[in-house]
């Protein structure tokens, strides 16, 4: 489980930002060595899900409206919606995917 703040830097959160960025690179890293074996590695990359993680940014008016008006699907992201893309990459139709980087953020990245 890797995140949004892999492909870009947070506000406020440089060691997170940090280690979320290690995990995507491990996560290539380990494509290449594993593939081979038929063994796949992938993460999946959540943007702003509702959790106990965002509980203080979600209580922030100000910084809360700021992540919305960027979210093209105008909501944070509920713990469900990360379940579609993992039961994908659990499954056979994800056979060939190998080192990639799904990311589940309502659009996050595309703005």
């Amino acid at each position: 489980m890797v995140s949004i703040l892999s492909f870009q830097g947070g506000l406020r959160v440089p060691s997170y930002t940090a280690s979320k960025s290690a995990l995507a690179g491990l996560t290539k890293s380990l494509c290449n060595e594993w593939a081979s074996r038929g063994i796949n590695v992938n993460g999946l990359a959540p943007g702003y899900i509702a959790t106990n993680n965002t509980t203080a940014l979600r209580a922030d008016e100000t910084r809360s409206r700021q992540i919305l008006e960027r979210i093209p699907a105008g909501r944070w992201g509920q713990p469900a919606d990360i379940a579609g893309a993992a039961v994908f990459l659990a499954s056979r139709a994800a056979d060939y995917m190998h080192g990639a980087i799904v990311p589940v953020d309502g659009g996050w990245l595309a703005r």
